[in-house]
């Protein structure tokens, strides 16, 4: 098995078999992008000042000393791969250029919990999808008739809407309860109050490299080549808001006030050794969405809860990536199909991921089954929604032979209302 000389646990979220993309800021307030390998963020922009990325690809490029991601991005999948490649050379136990050299040792290396992180890539653009068949049907059967809890498109597209970029922040941030228009019950008329009703969503996101020109389309056998990798995503919900705005065009207030998304980016080529069969579809998708091989990844996910009197979180979901009915290809090549352009750093959320069974389902919705039957806590306490003070933490990791490739976490804590 592939081994660095840094030392890393199996349990580590961050071996030499991942090496994921983020960014932080210096002692100085410079932003630098990084990766990570065990208890250590990596200074990319040190390696490439150093000139260690100089393969046919990089060198010269100076990719790494941007403030973001999104050139890098541009580059394509050759180039993901080489930059992968030569830091898995570099930080392999037996390589001395980075190990034994004490002084760039120092700067490359810092401690990971001692750095701020930042948010890797300007998102232009975030598109939120509804791909897991189990959440739909349990949405469906709260809603509408249980024996029709799916439209009748849901099985023939990626059922998605256009969200807000600009509220996306970055795990540990605060959020404040929002406000907006609610119909109480037995009401003709909405009042403008504080949500009630918030929830947390279980999603990943995948951030587009490559992108397409406007009016051409990205085929689904190509879509992943376009696809850099997938961060953990909490896309927070207001349910009593979302309920009174959102017929007929959809979610708006009740979604856009805030999505928080983990500091890494772990790349498709890390998460090559778990492919998975992708679920079976029928009726067979139509043309433009028939993959030759559609696959997707066994990633296995975990929802902890800690209210202000808890001392430690606790679980209160664990479900799998692999459960979503469509694809990342699926959802890139019907986000395309009529031409629309993605972008280098654009996000596409994967909606919520919920399982079979109760302790599976990847939302208070569902789990406390829209307020009819609340979660009980270890504490004593029981929730239907989030109160104040009531902090989320969202991890998920796919498990090797002796290896673990992690994607860290997004913790979010709700905080009452401004006045």
């Amino acid at each position: 098995m592939l081994r660095s000389f840094i030392p890393t646990a199996p349990d580590s979220h961050f071996p030499i078999q991942n090496l994921p993309y983020g960014a932080y800021q210096t002692e100085y307030g410079d932003i630098h992008l990084c990766s990570a390998i065990g208890d250590f963020v990596i200074d990319l922009f040190v390696l490439d000042e150093e000139g260690l990325f100089d393969g046919p690809l990089l060198k010269d490029q100076f990719v790494f000393q941007d403030s973001s991601l999104n050139y890098f991005l541009s580059l394509g999948q050759a180039a993901w791969t080489e930059a992968r490649e030569t830091l898995q050379a570099l930080l392999h136990k037996d390589n001395p250029r980075l190990r034994d050299d004490d002084l760039l040792h120092s700067r490359v290396f810092k401690g990971r919990e001692e750095v701020e992180m930042v948010l890797p890539c300007d998102i232009g653009d975030y598109t939120d999808f509804y791909s897991s068949e189990q959440h739909a049907r349990n949405v469906g059967s709260m809603f509408r008739d249980p024996e029709n809890a799916l439209m009748p498109n849901w099985k023939y597209l990626p059922v998605g809407y256009h969200g807000r970029s600009s509220s996306i922040v970055l795990s540990g941030t605060e959020l404040h309860r929002p406000k907006g228009q609610i119909l109480p019950d037995n009401s003709e008329s909405p009042v403008f109050k504080a949500s009630e009703r918030i929830d947390f969503e279980l999603e990943m996101g995948f951030i587009t490299g490559t992108g397409n020109k406007l009016g051409e389309r990205i085929p689904v056998n190509e879509a992943e080549s376009h696809i850099f990798g997938l961060a953990l995503l909490n896309d927070w919900s207001a349910r009593d808001i979302q309920k009174w705005e959102y017929k007929p065009l959809g979610p708006f207030l009740a979604k856009n006030w805030a999505t928080s998304i983990s500091p890494w980016i772990v790349t498709l080529d890390a998460l090559k050794p778990f492919r998975v069969e992708a679920p079976e579809q029928s009726p067979a998708p139509l043309e433009y969405l028939a993959q030759t091989n559609p696959t997707t990844f066994d990633i296995q996910l975990e929802v902890y809860l800690k209210t202000s009197k808890m001392n430690e979180p606790e679980r209160i979901c664990t479900t799998n990536y692999r459960h979503l009915y469509w694809t990342i290809a699926q959802q890139l090549a019907h986000h395309t199909v009529n031409g629309c352009n993605m972008r280098p750093g654009d996000l596409c959320g994967s909606g919520t991921i919920s399982g079979n069974e109760k302790g599976t389902f990847g939302s208070l919705l569902e789990l406390a089954w829209n307020g009819t039957d609340p979660i009980r806590l270890h504490s004593g306490e029981s929730r239907s929604f989030l109160e104040d003070g009531d902090e989320l933490i969202l991890t998920g990791s796919a498990q090797g032979d002796g290896y673990r490739i992690g994607f860290g976490e997004v913790k979010g804590k709700i905080l009452p209302a401004i006045s």
